[in-house]
């Protein structure tokens, strides 16, 4: 079985500034990795490179064994390719409930059997069923991190990158945050995360993958990349004497 995302010698530059340096990934069904670096780092672009929001100058993405390296934002959604934004970005003229729609109708590689009721299941899950016929421009930002995750399954993703989707959360939500991610985990759902609350994030991923400047510092086991004099110098500002 073909892993599910692999990222070969992918790099990126914006003018003179390197944002992804020869980066090489490899997740397999079912897997959780986290991403960590100071802000700057390159994470968000590394996000938007597999998303396909920016184009890769060098290298290639492998989903499900398929070269999508050149393929449109949409059509990498459709094929299974879901994500959060670290802003949240909702339909702030639709309500909660059409903006979940949206992705049920046009972010699927067929249309869902029964949208209104997948709606109606993915707003309860992320605890806004109550809000439902709220337009989302209304929503407070935790409102609106909790939109951007019933809109991105959606999509019906099997692979799903969530970006900074703890932020601003109170420690309850963080705690009710990391129970829903676990259950995307044992339905199969591939995870990347980037986050800044670290203990969220170690208490749900397999590895870590640690970057600075776009390039690959460590990766592996959690506590053996947060442990690392390198990452601590980079990532906490930690100097090895």
């Amino acid at each position: 079985m073909s892993p599910i995302l692999e990222l070969e010698h992918v790099s990126k530059s914006f003018g003179s500034v390197r944002v992804a340096d020869d980066l090489n990934v490899r997740l397999e069904i079912g897997d959780a990795l986290g991403v960590v670096g100071p802000n700057g780092a390159g994470k968000t672009t590394m996000m938007n490179l597999i998303a396909g929001t920016v184009p890769l100058d060098a290298g290639q993405i492998l989903f499900e064994g398929r070269d999508v390296s050149r393929l449109p934002p949409h059509k990498r959604c459709r094929a299974g390719i879901g994500r959060t934004h670290q802003i949240p970005l909702p339909f702030e003229g639709l309500t909660v409930f059409e903006n979940v729609l949206v992705g049920t109708r046009f972010g699927r590689a067929e249309p869902a059997s029964d949208p209104y009721g997948m709606v109606m299941a993915l707003l309860e899950r992320a605890g806004l069923s109550g809000r439902a016929n709220a337009l989302a421009g209304s929503l407070t930002l935790l409102e609106r991190k909790r939109l951007e995750l019933a809109r991105a399954l959606a999509t019906g993703p099997r692979l799903l990158l969530l970006d900074e989707i703890a932020g601003g959360l109170t420690e309850a939500e963080v705690d009710r945050l990391i129970e829903a991610i676990r259950d995307l985990r044992s339905e199969g759902i591939t995870i990347v995360w980037i986050e800044h609350i670290v203990h969220a994030l170690v208490s749900v991923v397999d590895r870590l993958l640690a970057i600075d400047f776009g390039r690959m510092l460590k990766e592996g086991p959690p506590d053996e990349v947060m442990a690392s004099p390198e990452v601590q110098a980079v990532y906490m500002g930690v100097v090895d004497e």
